[in-house]
């Protein structure tokens, strides 16, 4: 959410940033919001002077009674009973008011940062750097479902009759490749100054209000029927909901954690649900990094997030590649974001295995995350990133490190995990 002073004073600098996201129909947006705030902030100098004649009266009373006056008395305190009837009319104005603002505001995007790439979908996204050679080996790699059960490390057809599709089990050595991964990309964050923690995987309705659009919270959130509670999309809806309604201390800034949890999509919206790959699925686990840091050292923090999670696949020996997210590909809380996608041998291309996003102070307003400072306080900024995100991540890891005899080769870094294993040889082929 926007500041409404900012909004006030730069309503055309709002509606060109509402252009440059292709969302036009938001448009009027902003002139609601001018004219609402316009009758608001009459209504708050009108309730203002209402207080301001009451408490005159009031002590003009006072000294009435004293005087003996009290009829006289008697007829200011009745005058003082209409003024009070008009302050709770104008109360009730104010509050419809404020109610009304916070709605639009709530639909209105977050300013995008003026590199941000204009485009109206992903089709325009840019690329910005490759880091590793991509291979194409002179051997066929099979489908990634075809790998995982070469291990019997995959069973859709027992998860689609307790689940349906969109769901899976993993088994063996696939099921330890899992759990080793995140436990690399645990230590890996904890190794670069990161907190861990481990955070609810529910959320009550104010926080997912608070870190997501109305749009996203539609088209990927699970409710759990009949309470308050939302199963979460990611960690970092839970992370930053930790700091809802706190001000912290400049002195403790800034806070940096790596939070792990299972996540839970619904994919509304998307092209079906893949039957025999893990690649979109409803269920799957995910190591995060989340900042929440001064206003001044966001875009620091943007460049860093980003570089982590390049340097965690490359240890993996995973080609990647980072690609510049446009205006229109942009959720509507982001100011920037960019996508690293993994190489794909199988398919000479690159796939989104994860997501960096600074959402500058859009989401520090919606929840009232505040600093401390000399001068009063002010909103923190707020970013987040993919660390990994397997089992989606374990397609590029099988992928890449798939050889000719249908083995695959476990990295260095990961042996540790993995008991020492340098090799998965497959229990079928």
């Amino acid at each position: 959410m926007i500041d409404i002073k900012f909004l006030r004073e730069n309503p055309d600098a709002v509606k060109e940033n509402i252009k440059k996201k292709f969302q036009d129909y938001k448009l009027v947006l902003v002139d609601e919001v001018l004219e609402l705030d316009k009758k608001n902030r009459e209504a708050k100098l009108n309730g203002d002077d209402l207080r301001m004649k009451r408490n005159s009266l009031s002590s003009e009373i006072g000294n009435l009674m004293r005087a003996g006056n009290k009829d006289e008395a008697e007829k200011i305190k009745a005058e003082v009973q209409q003024i009070n009837e008009k302050l709770e009319e104008n109360e009730k104005s104010e509050h419809e008011y404020s109610e009304a603002i916070t709605e639009r505001m709530m639909k209105i995007p977050n300013m995008i940062h003026e590199s941000v790439p204009i485009g109206e979908d992903d089709s325009k996204n840019v690329e910005i750097e490759k880091f590793g050679d991509p291979v194409v080996p002179n051997f066929e790699i099979p489908y990634h479902a075809d790998i995982m059960e070469s291990f019997n490390g995959l069973d859709l057809d027992s998860a689609r009759r307790v689940a349906g599709n969109g769901f899976y089990y993993l088994v063996g050595d696939i099921a330890r490749l899992h759990s080793s991964i995140l436990s690399y990309a645990r230590d890996f964050m904890i190794n670069k100054g990161f907190t861990y923690c481990i955070p609810p995987y529910m959320i009550r309705s104010d926080v997912v209000t608070g870190v997501m659009s109305f749009e996203e919270m539609d088209a990927m959130m699970y409710k759990i029927e009949g309470e308050d509670l939302y199963l979460i999309g990611t960690s970092e809806h839970s992370m930053i909901g930790k700091f809802k309604g706190q001000i912290l201390q400049k002195a403790n800034m800034p806070y940096t954690m790596t939070s792990y949890s299972p996540c839970f999509r619904k994919e509304k919206g998307a092209h079906g649900i893949e039957e025999r790959g893990v690649y979109r699925i409803h269920q799957f686990e995910k190591q995060e990094m989340i900042v929440v840091c001064e206003p001044d050292d966001s875009w620091n923090w943007y460049d860093k997030l980003w570089s982590y999670t390049v340097e965690l696949f490359r240890s993996m020996d995973i080609p990647v590649r980072t690609l510049e997210c446009c205006s229109g590909d942009l959720a509507d809380l982001k100011a920037k974001s960019c996508d690293v996608e993994a190489w794909s041998p199988r398919q000479q291309k690159y796939f989104e295995v994860g997501s960096c996003s600074n959402l500058t102070d859009a989401q520090a307003r919606r929840l009232g995350i505040r600093i401390k400072g000399e001068k009063g306080n002010y909103y923190a900024h707020t970013l987040n990133n993919t660390v990994v995100a397997p089992p989606r991540m374990l397609i590029a890891f099988l992928e890449n490190n798939y050889n000719e005899d249908g083995s695959v080769n476990i990295p260095e870094v990961l042996r540790p995990y993995m008991g020492g294993t340098e090799k998965l040889i497959p229990n079928k082929k």
